[in-house]
């Protein structure tokens, strides 16, 4: 999308514009979440991949999670990570 706008090839005292637009392709999971079973009191690292660099948001049912020292939330590039530590059988 960076990439769109007017360009212009210039010859002399001469020269052609074009108008450039990008569309978009939408964010795909390229790997997704996996269903995981853990101890009690440990943590868990859920992650997935995602198709391009992408905002996300990290939900359990309806509530939406922010970062604190249960919930940490990482995202090297496409890969997006959620660990929860100090699990408790509430948490599944």
């Amino acid at each position: 999308e960076s990439d769109a706008g007017d360009y212009t090839c210039v010859c002399g005292d001469k020269q052609s514009t074009a108008s450039l637009a990008v569309h978009a392709l939408p964010v795909v999971f390229k790997e997704e979440l996996k269903n995981e079973e853990v101890q009690e009191g440990a943590s868990i690292s859920l992650r997935c991949e995602l198709s391009k660099a992408a905002p996300v948001q990290w939900k359990v049912g309806s509530k939406v999670l922010k970062a604190s020292d249960k919930y940490e939330m990482r995202q090297p590039g496409t890969t997006v990570e959620l660990v929860i530590h100090d699990l408790e059988t509430e948490d599944a």
